[in-house]
């Protein structure tokens, strides 16, 4: 896969991402089987199968149990071949989210996620949404104090995981990315990727597969029409899947690449 541009920015992310929730947390997840997390030899079998893969971009968070303890380990020898987005603004503990949208606790969270990744700066960080999206930007002024974190070099661009339009096209106003929900059965956000095109801003597309509930999609090979369909429009920049299983990586990595020729 040929690395994309992400809006204006100095970045260049694989249009594939590789999501870590799995990595660190098995609780409070929405995926159709249990699972066990993974050792750190499969970890390490994950990775390796993206560098084979020209995967670059790596998607954690605090949220994510001990995602990102497990990510500065293995990446510790090789954090510059990769592209590290993590978030701010929630926590989970003890199976319950937390969250808290201040100065002082992005800020701390952010410099918790510098130590556990093992690394003095951050690509991507995104504000992990509680659903309030307008408040958190507005109110709360969030991607403001990441903005600022920007400007003292912790980190190199700045979004926001949203969940309401309203909240997409805000979040463009005011930062690099938006990473917002777009796939053939909700197409309600795609004003958050034309406003981006325009702007020449990064769109980041999570649970692009359904968490692993793609059998509403009535075809033959819901995974090819998918990705065929989000990367239909020119904003996105990538595609952000979680998985344990090496033979699904390559079979997303091999359908992405189609779609892109």
């Amino acid at each position: 896969m040929e690395l994309k541009a992400v809006g204006t920015t100095s970045l260049l992310v694989s249009p594939l991402g590789l999501g870590t929730v799995k990595f660190g947390r098995n609780q409070g997840v929405k995926y159709p089987t249990p699972f066990e997390l993974p050792s750190d030899s499969q970890i390490d079998t994950l990775l390796q199968l993206c560098r084979e893969l020209n995967i670059n971009l790596i998607d954690t968070a605090p949220a994510y149990g001990n995602s990102e303890e497990r990510l500065g380990k293995q990446l510790a020898d090789s954090r510059h071949d990769w592209v590290i987005m993590t978030k701010a603004g929630e926590e989970f503990i003890d199976g319950q989210s937390y969250f808290d949208f201040s100065k002082h606790a992005l800020t701390r969270s952010i410099e918790r996620s510098l130590k556990r990744l093992n690394t003095d700066y951050l690509d991507i960080v995104l504000i992990h949404s509680n659903g309030e999206d307008k408040k958190i930007i507005v109110e709360d002024e969030a991607l403001f104090t990441l903005a600022q974190l920007k400007q003292k070099g912790w980190i190199r661009a700045i979004g926001m995981s949203t969940k309401t339009i309203e909240g997409g096209l805000l979040a463009l106003d005011h930062s690099d990315i938006a990473m917002v929900s777009y796939q053939p059965l909700y197409t309600e956000e795609q004003v958050i990727l034309d406003k981006a095109l325009q702007l020449k801003k990064g769109i980041f597309i999570k649970k692009g597969l359904l968490s692993g509930h793609l059998k509403q999609i009535a075809s033959q090979d819901p995974v090819k029409t998918t990705l065929e369909f989000i990367f239909k429009h020119p904003a996105v920049s990538s595609l952000v899947v979680g998985t344990l299983n090496p033979q699904h990586l390559k079979e997303n990595a091999h359908w992405v690449s189609e779609a892109l020729a």
